[in-house]
């Protein structure tokens, strides 16, 4: 008998949109020979399956429905939620307690790698160079005037828990941080203000296959604006460049330190890793655990130019 998918998108983040992108593509890659896919939309005041033009409410105390009076449950979870609840841990421990598997990371890999300042805590801890930064908590009291006085410009200033850029800016001048932290104080109850690394931007996708992480090809940003903020990622003012235009041995140390991020904090399913390479130092800046996977999307790119079949990894993510 077939198993039930949730492809379970949406979310209670800025990145709603961007998740019900991504799921439309899994929705298509799942093998309907093997799977039964459904769609779930988990929003903050309702979760609802869309199934036939129609929506059906989803009883979370065993995350089941209903469909001309058959309850269904679902056998196994594919989350393509980016953001809240989906990247943090929320909904893995929700279905943890469901015994409910899924795809991507667990709990604790989850919330670790959405806290931008912890990761790189981590990974620094680890030998692996990232940028200088700092944490402002919004229930702690701080000074722009000091601030100004130990941080270099530019610099960026970010939510410490977010993505897809939202609330982010580059700061070059003293008189800007202000502003700045008040901005990204409206996406978050953290703030990350971090050092500008100037270089190249590379990110690189990394896939579990069941026994080892496996590098996708590189992809090298060339965004139009300061940097590469939500415009730049899903409204066209950048250049994405796959393969990246890096030598051979650039290639491969971003590739294997991809690898070694990956295993280090205990990713699986598909992720992906953000850099700037200065010289021939690769800066670690993030981890994305839950990637966008829209057809426009980096992953679906890298996934290209490797030639494999995106189809297969996605449902190679799944359990038969």
């Amino acid at each position: 008998m077939k198993k039930n998918i949730a492809v379970v998108a949406g979310g209670s983040s800025s990145e709603y949109v961007i998740s019900m992108k991504s799921a439309g593509l899994i929705m298509d890659c799942i093998d309907a020979s093997r799977f039964n896919p459904y769609l779930v939309v988990m929003e903050k005041d309702q979760w609802y399956v869309k199934h036939d033009n129609h929506s059906y409410p989803v009883n979370r105390a065993d995350f089941s429905w209903e469909r001309d009076g058959q309850t269904i449950h679902f056998n196994q979870v594919y989350n393509i939620i980016h953001g809240t609840p989906g990247e943090d841990g929320k909904v893995q421990g929700y279905f943890d307690l469901l015994s409910i598997p899924y795809t991507g990371c667990d709990v604790v890999t989850s919330a670790i790698t959405f806290n931008k300042s912890i990761c790189k805590q981590l990974v620094r801890s680890h030998g692996i160079t990232t940028p200088q930064s700092v944490v402002l908590r919004q229930h702690l009291p701080y000074s722009v005037d000091e601030l100004t006085k130990e941080l270099q410009f530019p610099c960026f200033v970010k939510p410490n828990n977010g993505g897809s850029s939202f609330g982010a800016s580059k700061v070059d001048q003293p008189t800007d941080l202000a502003n700045a932290i008040t901005k990204a104080f409206e996406h978050d109850h953290e703030v990350l203000i971090e050092e500008y690394i100037l270089g190249t931007e590379l990110t690189c996708g990394v896939y579990w296959d069941g026994e080892m992480a496996h590098a996708l090809p590189i992809t090298e940003i060339v965004t139009k604006n300061a940097f590469f903020d939500f415009q730049a990622k899903y409204e066209g003012a950048s250049e994405e460049i796959t393969p990246a235009r890096v030598d051979e041995e650039t290639t491969q140390k971003c590739q294997r330190l991809t690898e070694r991020v990956y295993t280090v904090l205990g990713c699986r399913g598909l992720a992906r890793i953000d850099y700037i390479l200065r010289e021939s130092e690769l800066y670690f800046i993030e981890a994305n655990t839950t990637p966008g996977c829209s057809p426009e999307s980096i992953i679906p790119q890298q996934i290209r130019a490797a030639g494999l079949d995106i189809k297969k990894i996605i449902n190679d993510q799944l359990i038969d």
